[in-house]
């Protein structure tokens, strides 16, 4: 997912002695001078950020003066282009500033941030809600809808991109609603913030210690030995340390037979923000939607969700929730015949017990062992993490012929993240990519795409990809699970978006496209993880550097929709929670809790599974994906289909047709109407076949 982040009297700048600083001395005041202008972390401190987003925003008021200002007629270059251009130094603050809050975050960090959320919500209003502005905008957009001017086709998406935004602002509203949209604009940059953060605070402070070995039964060396550095690592030598962090709790869920260490770690994973405590987020969530709901009806719409929608390739809520509903038919009936088996398998065990979630991985391990002969402690020693990563280069090389070379002189944030060089298949540079994939108490879960720097015109992109992996042990390398190396793929998808994109405006380009767009590059890339011919490349043992035995790439094509069922249903639970708690006209009265849980039951949902993610820890659908958590299965719809036109010419790396995606997806951004895009590269619209074949829904 990519991280969505925000684009008032100057303070005074300080450096971090308490000193007056000068311009030069604060490295954001001007492009950074490093080898490829990467953002300068030998020099940026913690003083510098506070200066530098007021004096962005000094800067950037003064370019929209400069623009409404201008006596001379609005055009597309003095007004669309100018604004597009506007706010260098907010940018660049900014882009650094929020990485380091999901990535590398403490309190210094948290405080400014919430500190800075009213003050940036203020500013982007004191632009989209600029009457004179809007007017210049507004002119231009007018002109082109009369035949007065001409402009290309992405000349014209950038147009009507900004058109939209503004009047999606409230810039044609009356002062009064206006005045009511910036009131919400600030409650919600603060209510945003602290729901993120209970969901950190929750995260970390969660210790599950054990100190008796026993307790430790089933599971593999490498887990027991990264709980035992945990512990160490944690002042509890001599014992071992489980974490919500999903590299740490996940295998103690698969492989652990104390069945009470599972249930406690189960337990507190699917309860974060609802344990009536500090951190708790029902009363802020529903503050959140109602919030939500009461600015859709500001800007004329019945609910946030049709508001959010109206600007997608999907348009309405109907049209969402009735490709969601279609498809839950299909994945709870596969999720059903998976508990079958597993309590089956429990059964054998001869204990009378029912299966609950906390057995669910533990079980279907076993089922998998019995069912393929296969389990996930067989593929992670071919799965070491510079193997995957060398095996997702080889891909990309081969399919685009782009190189990425390591580079430690590029100054990065913390010793953890690696930088490389990316260059054309004719040796032309592309941009800089940061890995930063080892888990940390100052990092938020799951994992993203953004950058440090768009492209435009002949200016290159500076992209990070985060993520919480395996962590490695003192005797192993980080040792990834096969849905660690799958999201390793999925975010770099997001990276060639991001990379490969060749447009003339930072406001269309990359990744800036329509939200249920987005994942089809991500996604798509999956599908390479586990191709045999690029497995034998990269799955090498860590220890004799044996190439993965066709016997085991066998297996894992065998179980390919092992669990489908259950991964496909927690999905559609969340997005279907996601749309029908935006959907609502009303929340008086509602409790969160009690909403989910009465919506998982009409849905049917069985006991075993819970929505992928629950109301009070969905960070997603309050850090931009509001309304938009569908999107993934949206997506899987055009990339199962575009991974098909590889299929059927019997060559993954089939170059005309990776041309052709490059061509009409990875360079084009934003600039054109996006099934336009996918219908230039695939000749037809995408058909929701391969989506049920991919996960095994179709027979």
């Amino acid at each position: 997912m990519k991280k969505l982040l925000l684009a008032a009297a100057v303070g005074s700048i300080m450096c971090a002695c308490g000193g007056q600083t000068k311009t030069e001395e604060n490295p954001f005041f001007a492009e950074f001078q490093t080898t490829y202008g990467t953002p300068d972390f030998n020099k940026i401190q913690f003083a510098h950020y506070e200066p530098a987003f007021m004096r962005g925003i000094e800067q950037q008021n003064e370019e929209i003066k400069a623009i409404v200002e201008n006596k001379e007629a609005p055009t597309f270059e003095n007004t669309i282009v100018a604004l597009d251009n506007s706010g260098e130094i907010l940018t660049r603050v900014s882009n650094v500033f929020y990485a380091l809050t999901g990535a590398d975050t403490n309190d210094e960090f948290k405080a400014l941030e919430e500190k800075m959320a009213p003050v940036l919500s203020e500013h982007s209003d004191n632009i989209y809600l600029n009457e004179d502005l809007f007017k210049r905008v507004n002119a231009v957009h007018e002109a082109e809808a009369k035949g007065e001017i001409t402009l290309t086709t992405e000349q014209h998406y950038l147009l009507d991109k900004y058109y939209k935004k503004f009047v999606r602002s409230g810039a044609g509203l009356d002062a009064e609603k206006q005045a009511r949209l910036r009131e919400i604009n600030k409650e919600l940059s603060s209510l945003t913030l602290s729901f993120s953060k209970h969901i950190l605070n929750e995260t970390n402070s969660f210790k599950l210690v054990v100190d008796k070995a026993e307790d430790l039964a089933g599971l593999p060396e490498t887990v027991k030995t990264a709980a035992a550095e945990e512990a160490k690592a944690a002042g509890l030598e001599g014992k071992w340390l489980f974490t919500l962090q999903e590299s740490s709790r996940t295998p103690l869920l698969q492989y652990a037979e104390n069945r009470d260490l599972r249930k406690q770690i189960y337990l507190a994973n699917i309860n974060k923000g609802n344990n009536n405590d500090d951190n708790d987020n029902k009363d802020i969530l529903k503050r959140i939607l109602e919030l939500r709901l009461e600015k859709a009806k500001i800007m004329g719409f019945e609910t946030h969700a049709a508001y959010t929608l109206d600007d997608t390739m999907a348009k309405t809520p109907k049209n969402v929730l009735d490709f969601l509903y279609s498809l839950w038919s299909h994945s709870l009936n596969s999720a059903k015949e998976e508990v079958a088996e597993r309590q089956a398998m429990m059964d054998k065990e001869g204990k009378g017990e029912t299966l609950e979630g906390w057995d669910w991985w533990y079980y279907g391990e076993k089922v998998r062992q019995e069912k393929y002969n296969l389990s996930e402690s067989e593929i992670q020693p071919y799965f070491s993490y510079d193997n995957v990563l060398q095996g997702l280069f080889y891909t990309v090389n081969k399919l685009f012929g782009i190189t990425l070379t390591p580079d430690n002189t590029i100054p990065v944030y913390n010793d953890d993240v690696k930088a490389y060089v990316v260059t054309d298949a004719d040796g032309s540079h592309l941009g800089v990519f940061f890995a930063d994939y080892i888990p940390r108490a100052g990092k938020r879960g799951g994992a993203w795409m953004s950058n440090f720097r768009e492209q435009k015109g002949d200016i290159r992109p500076h992209i990070y990809n985060v993520g919480s992996f395996t962590k490695p042990t003192a005797d192993t390398p980080a040792l990834l699970t096969l849905d660690e190396a799958s999201t390793l793929f999925h975010e770099f998808g997001h990276t060639l978006h991001g990379m490969l994109t060749r447009c003339n405006y930072a406001g269309i380009s990359g990744t800036a496209v329509a939200r249920d767009f987005v994942e089809l590059p991500s996604q798509w890339l999956e599908h390479w993880v586990t191709a045999p011919e690029v497995m034998k490349v990269y799955a090498k043992h860590y220890k004799t550097g044996e190439v993965i035995p066709d016997e085991l790439i066998a297996k894992i094509e065998r179980a390919g929709h092992f669990n489908q069922g259950f991964r496909t249903t927690e999905l559609l639970a969340a997005s279907i929670l996601d749309m029908e708690l935006h959907n609502l006209t009303s929340y008086e009265g509602m409790n969160v809790a009690d909403f989910e849980k009465n919506l998982m039951d009409k849905l049917g949902l069985i006991p075993q599974i819970v929505s992928r993610y629950r109301a009070t820890y969905f960070n997603h659908i309050v850090g931009g994906y509001d309304a938009g958590y569908y999107s993934y299965l949206w997506a899987e719809r055009l990339e199962a289909d575009a991974f098909e036109a590889f299929v059927e010419k019997n060559d993954i790396f089939h170059k005309e047709t990776a041309d052709a995606f490059r061509k009409f997806i990875l360079e084009k951004g934003g600039s054109e109407d996006p099934m336009k895009l996918y219908v230039s590269f695939r000749g037809k619209e995408p058909s929701i076949e391969p989506l049920l074949r991919n996960r095994g829904l179709k027979k």
